[in-house]
């Protein structure tokens, strides 16, 4: 293992709080892309073409954040680990199915993921709050797009799960 080429500009402290939180929602990040990108090459149903779309949005999104979160950590002097044993291992977000994947369960993985991902976000805003405020920026910023994208999906699911609650 290689010595630390990247001096980080964080106390060692506030370094090793940070880089956590880094890599839990780098981790989450991967998986939520994967899932997304499963759920799109499996898709059929009724709403394959507009479920098949928003799935490239998700996809799209959780790439961007799971690269700026990946630089942040190099930024601050931690290695980030995007290996699949290590998503794998870390992942908060749930399990896909694997083959042919109906719109209806497609929309209601895609929630769940986004869901996931959001419930372990929020509390590294706070955990960060004092250690790094540009990660923390960071984190809101990621929250606040995913908040965005859990409520589309969550809309899509209204009338097919009479567990789920509208709000």
């Amino acid at each position: 293992m290689m010595a630390r080429p990247i001096p980080s500009p964080l106390e060692d402290h506030a370094r090793d709080i940070t880089g956590t939180a880094l890599q839990a929602t780098l981790v989450d990040l991967v998986d939520l892309s994967l899932v997304a990108k499963q759920a799109h090459w499996n898709l059929v149903g009724r709403q394959f073409h507009d479920v098949h779309l928003h799935l490239d949005e998700l996809v799209e999104t959780a790439r961007k954040y799971s690269d700026q979160v990946a630089e942040r950590a190099a930024a601050i002097g931690v290695s980030p680990d995007g290996r699949a044993a290590t998503i794998t291992a870390d992942s908060r977000v749930p399990d896909i199915e694997s083959g042919w994947l109906k719109d209806r369960d497609v929309i209601r993985t895609a929630y769940e993921a986004l869901d996931a991902t959001v419930k372990g976000l929020r509390p590294r805003i706070e955990e960060v709050e004092k250690a790094d405020l540009v990660t923390q920026d960071l984190f809101i910023e990621i929250t606040g797009v995913l908040e965005e994208q859990r409520w589309m999906w969550q809309a899509q699911n209204v009338g097919y799960d009479t567990d789920q609650p509208a709000g």
